[in-house]
């Protein structure tokens, strides 16, 4: 008996603290209806001599239990000792007449036996008593969630109480609000909720539904409760439970059927605010990162400063939030003016806060600032001492390394090394590396790599990268070849990234055989990338190689990769090149199916190559797809028509084309336009044209360079015109065109013999040389 008596309390004691009442007894719910039971509990009474009087009730409790389970309940009624123990109950006090219902209850067992004694007590009850039995159904509803098929169970024993008309307890309102939550079945803990009187739903018991509501998506009907303790009169108002609640519910928006808007969690944050209860620094912070992640600075600001206004607590986490925000926004004057406010609100910055600003101004290139801001951390000038941590340090070595500033940056480097709590990383050296490399300073890059082992600091695959590819720029590719293979002896495997430098290097110098090799062990080391494959596609084309071009095009597409407008322009072009036109235009339609419009480059790789091939008919023809495409023509456009009529002798197209771009278009000539058709004019002997498309030149604001004087030289030379050819030195020297060795060579040939060579000195010394001048 002692032991049933044991596990009964225990079972108490547990429900007790899975509702969250753990601090109260059992016999202080509060009933709504009591003929014999008052709502409060007695004051406590001093134990009596013999034993306890709880002791003695479970005794009673558990001979009961022992009957109910052991008669048939046709048979309680006429039960003498089963009565007389009832009634021994009846006649108690009335706070532990209620306690006894429920461990005689609990001690059943059975939800269904218990339901039976349910009824047998009402058949024997008044009905103005029947709120004295809501403890009987709380024990009801423990039991009945422990059996199977639970769910169903609960259900059909709130409906009945319902039915039954006795008043659920706190506890058991808390409870089914609980495990209905848990099913999913939010209408029934509302049904619950709704069934309490206004004095029972206290703010425990809406902190619950609320938190329910929340989990289950029913963000509306949650703020709807809310509201009603929001109110300025409300008889149980939010607590810091409510807040906590509520702000852990609003970050999760995924689980809500709408979107929470930012005002709205503004609003709720200050009508919260007004009863004092606000979000502790995580909440207020992860409310800010949201709001800033989405594009909401404004919203952030509003949010941090309503906290302010109200005296809430607010931390640097919060400011640091927001100043991450504004500065990802670009928003430096309430940057400025938020770091202000902490001042003046002595909310004290720390090496996060710090951080923010010299990341900022490092990357506004404000070096100068950055390290000044530096220096007032170390010296505690702005009223709070803070050592800079190793991630302020590596963005002011990178900083100081994009402007140039290395020298400076290693300056830093030292300075960490000297000290003791902040010990360079990885991140840093790369940083210096990278730099060192960007200027061409590789050997400096290199001796930053050997102290790295010197110090202890591994370095990574970024730091091979960066060397790799440094050194490829410089093009010192058998060196790079060299470092690749020495740190994978060491265990340090090179990436995508690597291999896609040394291949592009390759490429460049038209080793590609090399490049495929390396390509080849790529694809058994990592998976290749587009860049990669781009980036050998570009080779392959450039050195003519376009069927293994086209093979790694296949292999590219096999692996989820497609060209884009780049990649396909390279290919049109090398088979432009081999003269595999069917395969160019075969890549044209492919395009257009895969949705890649044509783009300028696109046509001009076709104009400039039928138009050298002296196919003027479909060279003109790509050019009206062009503009058909809505495309303009550019420059290279007209250029390539223009050169191949000269080419072929036809200047008169060839001037055609470029009056109407003088005229007729937004694309006015440039100096390679006028250089083709001045040497094209001078060669044909229509010097006196070519002279005069160089004022034209003059009069549009081109400049002409060395080459444009050196093909009217020749042309002077060939029409023995040397007046003309002197005006021509001057407008050379006023122009401050220099000559060059092909400007040397004809006029020393020409004046050699013409016996001018003392005004060709004189040229050359920068004076004028015309006849008007001698």
């Amino acid at each position: 008996m002692m032991s049933v008596t044991s596990t009964a309390l225990r079972t108490s004691r547990e429900l007790r603290r899975l509702i969250g009442f753990e601090h109260l007894q059992p016999h202080q719910s509060v009933l709504r209806h009591s003929l014999n039971l008052t709502t409060e509990a007695p004051p406590p009474q001093p134990p009596p001599e013999n034993g306890s009087s709880s002791s003695a009730s479970l005794s009673t409790a558990t001979q009961i239990a022992h009957i109910l389970k052991t008669t048939e309940d046709e048979t309680w009624k006429t039960d003498d000792q089963l009565n007389q123990l009832l009634h021994s109950i009846s006649s108690s006090a009335p706070s532990l007449s209620s306690v006894q219902f429920l461990q005689i209850t609990r001690q059943l067992g059975d939800s269904d036996i218990a339901f039976k004694f349910i009824h047998y007590l009402l058949s024997n009850s008044s009905s103005s008593g029947v709120g004295s039995f809501s403890s009987v159904f709380q024990a009801i509803f423990e039991l009945a969630s422990r059996e199977p098929n639970s769910l169903n169970k609960l259900v059909n024993f709130f409906n009945a109480s319902k039915e039954l008309n006795i008043p659920l307890s706190i506890y058991s309102a808390i409870f089914l609000i609980r495990l209905f939550g848990r099913a999913k079945l939010a209408g029934k803990a509302m049904l619950v909720y709704d069934g309490l009187e206004q004095s029972l739903r206290n703010t425990h018991v809406r902190n619950v539904l609320i938190d329910l509501l929340l989990r289950c998506g029913r963000l509306d009907d949650a703020l709807q409760v809310l509201d009603e303790m929001l109110q300025p009169d409300a008889q149980f108002p939010p607590n810091e439970n409510t807040g906590e609640i509520v702000f852990a519910g609003l970050m999760k928006s995924e689980k809500h059927e709408r979107d929470v808007k930012e005002e709205e969690i503004v609003d709720l944050v200050s009508k919260l605010g007004e009863f004092g209860v606000f979000p502790d620094s995580m909440r207020l912070t992860q409310m800010i990162t949201k709001f800033c992640r989405r594009g909401g600075s404004d919203k952030a600001w509003d949010l941090l400063h309503m906290v302010m206004k109200l005296d809430g607590p607010v931390e640097a986490a919060s400011c640091n939030a927001l100043l991450t925000g504004l500065v990802r926004q670009g928003e430096i004057g309430k940057m400025n003016l938020l770091m202000k406010e902490m001042k003046e609100r002595c909310i004290l910055p720390n090496v996060v806060t710090f951080g923010i600003v010299i990341n900022q101004l490092c990357k506004s290139r404000r070096i100068d600032e950055a390290l000044e801001v530096l220096e007032k951390m170390k010296s505690g000038e702005n009223g709070v001492l803070v050592e800079p941590d190793v991630v302020i340090y590596n963005t002011l070595i990178d900083g100081l390394c994009k402007i140039g500033r290395q020298e400076e940056a290693f300056a830093l480097l030292e300075r960490m090394n000297s000290g003791v709590q902040c010990v360079p990383n990885t991140v840093t050296y790369n940083c210096l590396i990278d730099g060192f490399c960007k200027v061409g300073e590789l050997d400096k890059a290199c001796e930053l790599f050997d102290v790295i082992s010197e110090k202890g600091v591994k370095p990574n695959v970024i730091t091979v990268n960066t060397l790799v590819d440094g050194m490829c720029r410089s093009g010192r590719i058998s060196s790079a070849l060299e470092f690749f293979h020495k740190m994978k002896d060491m265990g340090l495997e090179g990436n995508a990234v690597t291999y896609t430098s040394l291949i592009g290097a390759l490429c460049n110098v038209n080793n590609i055989n090399k490049a495929m090799d390396l390509f080849d062990e790529m694809r058994k080391k990592c998976t290749p990338d587009a860049i990669v494959y781009y980036t050998l596609i570009s080779g392959l084309s450039q050195a003519g190689r376009m069927d293994r071009a086209d093979s790694v095009l296949s292999q590219m597409k096999k692996h989820g990769f497609y060209p884009d407008i780049g990649c396909y322009n390279m290919l049109i072009s090398g088979f432009c090149r081999k003269n595999k036109l069917d395969k160019a235009y075969e890549l044209l339609n492919e395009m257009k199916t895969a949705g890649v419009r044509p783009d300028v480059v696109t046509y001009n790789t076709l104009v400039s190559h039928f138009s050298k091939k002296g196919d003027f008919q479909t060279a003109l023809g790509e050019l009206r797809n062009m503009l058909e495409d809505g495309l303009v023509p550019t420059v290279s456009t007209y250029g390539a028509l223009i050169h191949a009529f000269c080419l072929c002798g036809d200047l008169n197209e060839a001037m055609k084309i470029f009056r109407e771009m003088s005229s007729g278009t937004a694309v006015p000539p440039n100096t390679v336009i006028y250089n083709t058709l001045i040497d094209a004019l001078c060669k044909a002997k229509e010097v006196e044209a070519a002279l005069s498309l160089l004022d034209d030149m003059t009069a549009k604001g081109v400049r002409p360079n060395s080459n444009t004087f050196n093909s009217i030289f020749k042309g002077l030379q060939d029409m023995k015109w040397l007046d003309k050819a002197f005006e021509l030195m001057d407008r050379m020297t006023e122009q401050a065109c220099h000559p060059d060795y092909i400007t040397m060579e004809v006029l020393t040939e020409w004046f050699s013999v013409v016996g001018e060579t003392d005004k060709l000195r004189k040229f050359i010394q920068g004076y004028k040389v015309s006849a008007t001048m001698a």
